[in-house]
């Protein structure tokens, strides 16, 4: 008799417990702050497993393609162990009571109820058991009443984060082309400054912000959604939001001649994304020994950005404030990168890249190069050497005349 009353109270127990769960994890548009919850202790258990075997392996493609495996399967496998527990639940509120059964074999035992809830929950209505008293119908029309919203649910449920997925990874894609692979924050303001026209820069921004809140809004209500890797390896949601972070923190540390104040909205609702995300799975701020941008790199990184006729405000203390604006988001940006396993992108690249989009499998036997779509495309205006106008013809000429030298001198070494 003890044994089946805490049947009954464990198969109570496990329905009341799925069935919240699952509603808080698709129906409840808001994010759930209590720590005992199965999907939170599912995905910290699965991820620990997995995760330990990435660290194990080199970075590169077949860590990336091992990581990109986990989002899609761990979804596939919650909604699994939500049915199998509801199974397993409404078998035990029918074995408890000990409900007479209609069933092919001389003695019942717990697996004929079992297989009554697994066939009754995915409706499929075989008919070969069934219950015989008022209780264990209720519970069979109840099973298959649930069985079925469940089945609904996952049917709405899967297409809502594929979506979400797919407008995240849009705005990535586009960074690729105005940010370099793996962007950074002076890579993007380089090849938007030409002219001295900044509009561009700002409305660019002005996208990114809204970009920054359809990400807070979609992973802090679906959190699988963080674990989904990116199409190309050098690009990550992650890294996406700390390039925006870092280009806003450059212009609100100010440059001569530009004036950019929407850019502080961009800032705050960046920064909200990164500190709230990096709350959900519980990761301290994180301070790493190796910055990612060492004092020795911001001379290069102020030198690359003067090269555009982009100049820090008050020099000397630049780099201090810069500082400054960064131990407000690093922390948290470099905890979610080393939960995750990402790679956040660097300040200035060390070498010279290519960009995702100049690069394919038939590059080596084509006419055109990396090097000349980059020259179609990134132009860097030189500042230095342009030619004013309204100059004389004389100097005109002579500006020719060196231009073609010049061109016939690089024809030559070429």
């Amino acid at each position: 008799m003890f044994v089946h009353g805490l049947a009954i109270i464990v198969g109570s127990i496990f329905i009341f417990a799925i069935l919240q769960d699952s509603f808080e994890s698709i129906v409840l548009p808001r994010r759930v702050s209590r720590r005992i919850r199965l999907s939170r202790f599912f995905y910290a258990t699965t991820w620990m497993l997995w995760s330990s075997v990435a660290r194990k392996m080199r970075q590169g493609n077949r860590r990336e393609l091992y990581l990109s495996y986990y989002g899609p399967l761990s979804l596939i496998l919650l909604l699994v162990a939500w049915a199998v527990i509801l199974v397993l639940a409404f078998a035990l509120l029918q074995w408890g009571p000990g409900s007479a059964l209609n069933a092919p074999e001389k003695q019942v035992t717990f697996w004929t109820y079992l297989y009554l809830s697994g066939t009754t929950f995915i409706t499929l209505g075989l008919g070969d058991v069934a219950p015989l008293t008022e209780l264990g119908r209720f519970l069979a029309v109840a099973e298959a009443g649930t069985g079925f919203a469940f089945l609904a649910l996952i049917i709405g449920y899967v297409p809502v984060i594929y979506q979400a997925f797919s407008r995240r990874e849009v705005g990535i894609s586009l960074l690729d082309a105005r940010a370099g692979s793996p962007s950074s924050a002076t890579e993007l303001l380089r090849r938007h400054y030409r002219d001295q026209r900044i509009e561009e820069l700002v409305q660019y921004l002005r996208e990114w912000e809204r970009w920054c809140a359809e990400l807070l809004e979609s992973h802090l209500s679906y959190p699988v959604l963080t674990y989904y890797r990116s199409q190309h390896e050098r690009q990550s949601w992650l890294a996406a939001l700390t390039t925006i972070l870092d280009a806003c923190a450059l212009l609100i540390v100010g440059f001569e001649g530009l004036s950019t104040p929407t850019v502080r909205f961009t800032f705050a609702i960046a920064r909200h994304a990164a500190v709230d995300l990096a709350q959900v799975y519980g990761t301290p701020p994180v301070n790493p020994r190796l910055e990612r941008l060492a004092p020795a790199d911001f001379a290069p990184m102020r030198a690359a950005l003067a090269e555009v006729g982009l100049r820090l405000q008050d020099e000397e203390n630049a780099e201090r404030r810069l500082y400054e604006i960064r131990r407000s988001y690093e922390p948290f940006v470099n905890a979610l990168a080393a939960h995750l396993l990402l790679n956040l992108p660097p300040w200035l690249a060390a070498t010279k890249t290519v960009d995702d989009w100049q690069t394919s499998a038939w590059d080596h036997f084509a006419e055109w190069s990396p090097e000349k779509l980059d020259e179609i495309t990134h132009i860097i205006i030189d500042h230095k050497k342009k030619v004013p106008l309204g100059h004389g013809h004389g100097h005109t000429h002579e500006h020719h005349g060196q231009q073609a030298l010049q061109d016939g001198g690089e024809m030559a070494v070429s």
